[in-house]
């Protein structure tokens, strides 16, 4: 165990890292697929942990009642913020037809497990209610990497509490067992790539910095027999990245998933690694998967 592990230099390490990371994050000034244009609405939904901020994409022209999709972005549960996510809202309001429900969430640090989790979850809980301008029964979520760890938590809850109905789960390059230690192992992309060990280590410490709870089903789903009693779950798309250190729990999950008949499509992105779709220009590649996962979508709310 490295210093890195130890609560008070893990926490000075990431408020340094938050505040510097953002730049790496596709600029707002080029904004991706400019020619898509929606309307937003900005939103705040109450919490048991108080409001948080949310964002509405509205479908151009839907024909009837749409049904409803809720984003949570990544950032190892540190940095990170929903509108980093615009790119794809739009894509999948504009070529789904859905709602999109784009939020945030209380950040490591200063907030740890399991309040992002229960906030998400009541976001999803607060979407699915009948009295909304959507279809709260044909409802998904998902989420990049933090945000996909969510959502495989909040399907998970939902399981456990016989509601909301969930559509489907989209899992998108996601860590999905920080219990067990990163893998040291050099990446094909040496320095250069995205998630360095010691970086895996002070966004887990951050965010959960008793080990032991860090086997919690709902911290990661893929560690130990975890997953061997999610038979009912929602259905999940799981999306991983060639180099990235955390798609080896991610194919673990899938399998799991498949076995519980919950598994609608494992994608593994070839020559990219983690955040590929809003750390990198690699527009075509970026495009291609958003049209997948918008396909997988619209059969789910079908």
């Amino acid at each position: 165990m490295s210093v890195l592990s130890v609560r008070p230099v893990a926490d000075i390490v990431a408020r340094r890292f938050a505040a510097k990371i953002n730049a790496a994050i596709h600029p707002e000034s080029e904004p991706r697929f400019p020619e898509i244009t929606v309307r937003t609405t900005e939103i705040s939904i109450d919490t048991r942990h108080g409001a948080v901020a949310a964002t509405l994409y509205h479908p151009p022209a839907p024909t009837g009642t749409p049904g409803v999709y809720v984003n949570a972005h990544g950032g190892g549960f540190v940095v990170g913020n929903r509108e980093q996510d615009d790119a794809w809202c739009r894509f999948l309001a504009a070529h789904a037809g859905v709602v999109v429900i784009n939020t945030d969430y209380a950040l490591a640090p200063a907030t740890r497990f399991p309040t992002p989790v229960e906030q998400y979850y009541d976001v999803v809980q607060w979407a699915s209610q009948q009295e909304r301008d959507w279809d709260g029964s044909r409802l998904c979520v998902g989420g990049q990497s933090a945000g996909g760890n969510l959502s495989a938590a909040v399907s998970r809850m939902a399981l456990e509490d016989k509601g909301p109905a969930i559509s489907l789960q989209i899992l998108h390059y996601p860590p999905l067992d920080i219990a067990t230690p990163p893998s040291r192992k050099p990446s094909p992309l040496g320095s250069k790539a995205v998630l360095q060990p010691w970086l895996c280590e002070v966004f887990d410490t951050a965010y959960v910095p008793e080990r032991a709870q860090r086997r919690h089903r709902f911290v990661s789903p893929a560690w130990g027999t975890n997953a061997d009693d999610i038979a009912g779950i929602a259905p999940a798309l799981v999306i991983t990245a060639e180099f990235d250190r955390l798609r080896a729990e991610a194919r673990r999950y899938a399998d799991k998933l498949s076995a519980a008949g919950a598994l609608a499509e494992y994608i593994e992105v070839r020559d990219v690694d983690h955040g590929y779709d809003i750390m990198t220009d690699k527009t075509d590649v970026i495009r291609r998967m958003y049209e997948v996962i918008t396909a997988h979508v619209k059969r789910a709310i079908a």
